[in-house]
């Protein structure tokens, strides 16, 4: 899933210029420590109940977004591989639906953990107690979001399928979009690059100024070392997610509005920018452990008792 040009009479493939080995190994890389990292920290939510923190909802949602992600990543390590899509329309279609679940809902999931450490932040700088904060109402507004990604998502599963090029009888994967196409193709980028990253970008900027002006006029209060160390870690997951994803959505303006030559230095930055984009689905687990001792001590005991049962 890389960057879409154009050809054959404004038809959308996925960029294919002289593909060196590079991506697959940094795919096959990020699905095999996603894979591991991500059902991790399902596991220990799911099976520790002192882990399963309003907060943690939503990080467990986040992580079963980013698994799912993970386990279609192969496909997309054929497709380089072997320059062409071998797996028919209705794998075409689950894959390119899950590659942009993948782009809305980490940063939804985001802004939604965001909107909890706002509300965290503010009751407890004004000594209030957060009665409606309840794992029953993160789960409700996880199952929203949810939804909501899926609805979004829909117009991309309706016009992905197969395209075979009639000039090498080559079948991609891709945005088969009506005519007139480059409409369409500019409708996308918009819509996904509005609905995926400014609108909730800007509502966790807001939120963070908001918490931070509070914060700042709060003379002496402070939060308790466990509402800090968790907004410590929100914070980090925000800014580690906006820097992978922020080049993905920059590339989609520069696409908007430059026509760039077809040359083996842009292809070669394509693929680094979708790698980096891709990486934030591994790199979640690697934060919790090193910023949280709960998952730190719950990784190392499950690492631990791994390492018991093959000895």
């Amino acid at each position: 899933c890389s960057c879409i040009t154009l050809k054959n009479k404004y038809r959308y493939f996925y960029f294919k210029m002289s593909v060196s080995i590079w991506p697959s190994l940094v795919y096959s890389l990020i699905c095999v420590v996603g894979l591991a990292g991500n059902t991790a920290v399902i596991c220990v939510i799911a099976r520790t109940p002192r882990m399963r923190s309003v907060t943690n909802v939503f990080i467990l949602n986040l992580a079963i977004a980013d698994d799912l992600f993970v386990l279609v990543l192969p496909a997309s390590i054929v497709e380089h591989v072997l320059r062409r899509w071998p797996f028919g329309d209705l794998v075409c279609k689950a894959v390119l639906s899950i590659d942009h679940y993948n782009i809305f809902s980490s940063v939804y999931f985001v802004a939604l953990m965001s909107v909890d450490r706002y509300a965290v932040v503010a009751s407890a700088l004004h000594s209030r107690c957060l009665v409606w904060r309840t794992r029953r109402l993160a789960w409700m507004l996880s199952v929203c979001v949810w939804v909501l990604v899926v609805l979004l998502v829909l117009p991309f599963t309706f016009f992905a399928s197969v395209y075979v090029n009639p000039d090498d009888d080559t079948p991609s994967c891709v945005l088969t979009l009506p005519s007139p196409e480059p409409v369409w193709f500019a409708a996308s980028r918009i819509y996904s690059l509005v609905l995926s990253f400014l609108l909730p970008v800007s509502t966790i900027c807001i939120l963070y100024g908001l918490m931070l002006h509070k914060l700042k006029r709060a003379s002496g209060k402070a939060l308790d070392r466990a509402k800090r160390k968790m907004t410590v870690m929100v914070s980090v997951v925000l800014a580690v997610c906006l820097l992978c994803w922020t080049p993905f959505h920059l590339s989609t303006v520069v696409a908007l509005t430059t026509e760039l030559p077809g040359t083996p230095l842009l292809a070669g930055l394509s693929y680094f920018i979708t790698c980096l984009s891709y990486a934030n689905s591994c790199l979640n687990p690697f934060l919790y452990a090193f910023l949280d001792d709960s998952f730190r001590r719950e990784f190392r005991k499950m690492l631990t008792f791994r390492m018991g049962t093959n000895s």
